[in-house]
Parts: C-alpha cells; structure tokens; sequence
C-alpha cells in the first residue's frame, strides 16, 4: 500500500552557505535521500558550499515549483528567507535545526535520519501558515514587502523616542512614544515580539500581536487583533530617526508623514511537521518550560 510518503520522489535542498555544519548536513541528507531512491535538487550557492556533485541545480525562485518537498538546513534565519522567497507555493518546506534555538525548524540535524524515515513512510502532517504585508510610500518611494514573523518599524541610529500614530480599520487607536512597534504574525509571536513582552500565540491562531517596544506610556500593552485587520502607521518622527525592516531585514528610512499600511498577505506558505510533534512539545523544548508531571 502506498503512503504519502511515495509521492515524494523529488527533493530540494537549500542550505545557509555561512554555515560549515549546514553543509555537512546537507551532504548527509543527500546521501540518504538518494540511498532511498529519491532525486535530490538543490540551488547553485547550496551545491557549492555543500560540495555536492551530480545533483539537479536550479535558481531559487523554482526549485520549489520542481520538488515534492523542500527541505532548509540553517536557524530560523533560513527558514524566513526560504519561506519569502517561495511564499504562495504548495510545496512544504522542512525546517532541519543547525543552528540555535530554531522555533520554525522542526527536526534537529542529529536526528535527519530517523526524520527521513517518518516521511519515506509518510508520518508528517502539513500545515499552512499565514504571512503578512507591509505596503506604503517610504522615503518617497513604494514598498511593498512580506514577511513570515513580522513587520517592525523601529528606532533608527538617534537614542530617542520615535512617535507613531496608529489606526486600526480606520479608527484611531493610539499614539506610540517608544523605541519602535513590532506588528507579528502568529508564526512570528515567538520571535522579537515574544522578546519585547508580548504574548505567545498558537501559530495557526488567525491573529496579529501589536507589541510596542520600550513604550514611554506603561499602559501600551501587546494587543491581540484579528487577522483580517488593517493597521495603519503613521511615521510622526523626521528621519533618519525611524527604520521600517520585515523578518529582521532593514527596508528603508522612513521620515516624518509616510504611511505603512500592514495586513494579511493572499500568500501562504506550507510547513511539514513529523507525526506526533505538537506547538506544546516545542515551547517545552526550546523555552524550557517544565511542569509537575513533566
């Protein structure tokens, strides 16, 4: 009987090339994906610093419209520029841990061969998480960028306060005197925004967190909206005080009067979980939360 295990016969591979161990990982995985009768692809950076010869190399942008599965060896780091670059594609990805704490990676790299296993014998489930967008005139100019953990218009070189007036759905909600204002997806609560206080949330929750940094007003709390919410920044502060950066990644300045608007993007991306991993078992884990019966 086939399992769904069988319909992977192509696999990508991408790797963070600054990384020594990503590239014996990913030299590891090839062998194995390859012992076991599957084709092994990869991008051109990934070869090279993997050494991997024979292997089909294609550019990023369709490697995942060519494989079955997409497998990314690195941190969270990795994970984040791999999920942008292919967001809106079907094609899971596989998140292999080589480098720190790894929230969106879900097999660490000491256990890729029992990993492989579980999915040749189709013991992995999927599951689609959302990505947000951040569109508006920045220092006289359009942009338009996407992110998987969030979007943060922060403090810039000044040690100052930056102003931000934001709306949501149009209604006023406030004026923000702080270092800056993380806007996160639900993947994404356990990143910066976690770090800055706010809550942590179930990535398939259909919600933003807004978590203001080091706000001058105490009150200013992390605040839970839906989804479906526009959010509206209004840059109060003159440049170069105040910086606008998705998934950690500096965009641009921004000056006074620009107007960011953030809100879901139509674009998704798939991630592979092996049988029996739960959000629960990660927090566990990579928080080092314990209980009395744990």
């Amino acid at each position: 009987m086939k399992t769904l295990g069988d319909r992977i016969k192509r696999v990508g591979l991408v790797g963070n090339t600054k990384k020594v161990a990503s590239g014996a990982t990913v030299r590891r995985a090839a062998r194995l994906i390859a012992a076991a009768g599957r084709q092994v692809c990869t991008d051109a950076a990934t070869a090279r610093s993997a050494r991997l010869g024979a292997v089909v190399c294609l550019p990023p942008a369709a490697l995942a419209r060519q494989v079955d599965l997409l497998m990314v060896f690195g941190g969270d780091g990795t994970m984040l520029r791999a999920a942008r670059e292919i967001a809106g594609s079907r094609t899971p990805i596989l998140g292999v841990n080589v480098g720190g704490l790894g929230f969106l990676t879900a097999v660490s790299s000491v256990r890729l061969s029992h990993a492989l296993r579980c999915i040749w014998e189709g013991k992995f489930t999927f599951e689609s998480r959302a990505l947000i967008q951040a569109s508006g005139r920045c220092d006289g100019q359009w942009c338009d960028r996407t992110a998987l953990n969030d979007i943060v218009i922060g403090r810039g070189v000044a040690s100052r306060l930056i102003e931000l007036d934001v709306s949501v759905d149009g209604a006023p909600l406030t004026r923000y005197r702080c270092d800056g204002l993380i806007v996160s997806s639900p993947t994404g609560s356990t990143a910066y925004s976690l770090a800055a206080g706010g809550a942590v949330v179930f990535p398939t929750a259909d919600v933003f967190a807004l978590t203001p940094i080091c706000p001058h007003t105490l009150s200013n709390r992390s605040l839970i909206l839906p989804l479906t919410a526009r959010i509206d920044v209004k840059v109060i502060s003159p440049k170069p005080a105040t910086i606008l950066s998705s998934d950690g990644e500096v965009v641009t300045e921004l000056d006074a009067g620009d107007r960011i608007t953030i809100r879901r993007s139509r674009r998704t991306v798939r991630l592979m979980h092996l049988a029996g991993s739960s959000f629960c078992e990660t927090l566990r884990c990579k928080l080092h939360w314990r209980g009395a019966s744990l």
